[in-house]
C-alpha cells in the first residue's frame, strides 16, 4: 500500500506540473506516453478500489495532503479528490491543453491521425491521434443520441455495438469502454428509454458478429442493477423474450431481478394484493406474475427449475397455503 500510496501522490504531482509547470517544453512523445500511462494506473486503482472504504479512506487522506503541498508550491492548483482518479487521462490531457508552455511538437503528436499500433517500442500505450479518438467518440455519443434524423434504435444500436468493439479490440481498459458507454447514457438524460433500446438492439444482432462487446453489454448490465430494472419495466414483452433467449447472462440476471421485486413486497390489507414496500415501488404484483410467465415462455426449460425454488422460498415462509402469507406461495398460485 505504501507503494501505491507513491505512486498516488506523483501521478497527482505529474498533474499539476502537466498543467501549470514550463517544464512541458522539454517533454518528448516517450515523456507523453509515460505520463498517460500513470494517468491509466491511477483509473485502474480506483476501478480497484472504489468500493473498498477503508483503502478510500486512507488514500483520500494521502490526496489531502499532496493537495496542500501543491497549494503552497502552485496558488492555482486544482484540488484532485479520490473520485478524480477516474477520469485521471482527461484532467492530464485538459490540463495539457490549457499550458501555454505546451510544445507544438505535443500538440501535434495528440491531434496527428491516430497509429495502428497500440504500444511504442518503450511498450507505453501509444499516444498519437488522442485527441482525434476522443472528437471521434464524442461525434459517436451525439449520434447516439435520441432518436434524430430517421435514424432507428436497431441502426444505432449496431452503431454502438461496432464502437464497443472497436475499444475493446484496441485493448482499452474496461473504465475507458464504460466511461464511453456513460457518455453515451448522460447524451440521453430524459430519454432513459432510448437507451434501453439502444442496449437492447445492440445485443439483438448474430452471435458471430461483436460477441465481445455484447458480453461487456451483458457485464455492464449485471453491476447497472439500476438500468437492469429499467430496461425490465420498459422494454415491450417481445424484446424481453428475446433477449431471455439469446444470453444466458440476460435471463439469470432477469430472473434474479423478478425475485427481487417479489422480495420487496409486502401484502396490503387495505388493497388486498401485494404491493411493493419501497417508496418507488418499480412493477404492480399482477405485473410481477406477467414476467415469470413471459420468462417460462421465452425459456420453457426454466420453468420447472423456477418452480422448485419458489416452493422453497415458500416453505421457509411457513408453507402456508393462506393468500396473503408469503409472496412465494401466492405467486406460485398465480402462475399455475
Amino acid at each position: 500500500m505504501e507503494a501505491v500510496l507513491k505512486n498516488l501522490r506523483s501521478t497527482v504531482e505529474l498533474l499539476a506540473v502537466a498543467a501549470q509547470s514550463g517544464v512541458v517544453v522539454q517533454w518528448d512523445k516517450q515523456t507523453l506516453c509515460r505520463a498517460f500511462r500513470w494517468a491509466r494506473y491511477c483509473e485502474h486503482v480506483f476501478s480497484r478500489f472504489q468500493d473498498n472504504p477503508a483503502v478510500r479512506d486512507i488514500m483520500e487522506k494521502q490526496l489531502q495532503l499532496t493537495n496542500q503541498s501543491l497549494r503552497a508550491a502552485l496558488p492555482r492548483h486544482s484540488e484532485v479528490s479520490f473520485s478524480d482518479l477516474s477520469r485521471c487521462q482527461h484532467l492530464l490531457l485538459v490540463g495539457l491543453l490549457n499550458n501555454p508552455e505546451l510544445p507544438s511538437s505535443i500538440m501535434k503528436i495528440l491531434f496527428d491521425t491516430p497509429s495502428p499500433v497500440n504500444t511504442n517500442d518503450e511498450g507505453f500505450e501509444d499516444v498519437t491521434g488522442l485527441c482525434s479518438r476522443i472528437i471521434h467518440c464524442k461525434s459517436a455519443c451525439k449520434v447516439l443520441g435520441p432518436l434524430t434524423d430517421g435514424a432507428d434504435a436497431e441502426v444505432q444500436g449496431a452503431m454502438l455495438r461496432e464502437r464497443l468493439g472497436a475499444l475493446l479490440a484496441q485493448g482499452s481498459e474496461p473504465c475507458r469502454t464504460e466511461h464511453f458507454l456513460e457518455s453515451v447514457l448522460q447524451g440521453c438524460a430524459g430519454a432513459e428509454e432510448h437507451f434501453c433500446l439502444l442496449i437492447a438492439a445492440a445485443l439483438l444482432t448474430p452471435k458471430n458478429s461483436e460477441t465481445a462487446a455484447q458480453d461487456f453489454l451483458l457485464d455492464w448490465l449485471q453491476k447497472k442493477h439500476s438500468m437492469l430494472q429499467h430496461m425490465c419495466s420498459v422494454l415491450s414483452d417481445t424484446i424481453l423474450m428475446d433477449l431471455a433467449r439469446e444470453h444466458l447472462k440476460f435471463r439469470d440476471a432477469y430472473y434474479g431481478l423478478l425475485k427481487k421485486w417479489a422480495s420487496d413486497m409486502e401484502y396490503s390489507i387495505n388493497d388486498r394484493t401485494w404491493v411493493q414496500s419501497s417508496t418507488n415501488p418499480t412493477v404492480s404484483f399482477p405485473k410481477l406474475t406477467e414476467h415469470f410467465l413471459l420468462l417460462f415462455k421465452a425459456c420453457p426449460s426454466v420453468k420447472e427449475n423456477t418452480e422448485k425454488e419458489l416452493n422453497d422460498l415458500k416453505i421457509s415462509d411457513g408453507d402456508f397455503d393462506v393468500r396473503g402469507l408469503s409472496v412465494w406461495g401466492d405467486l406460485l398460485s398465480a402462475l399455475n
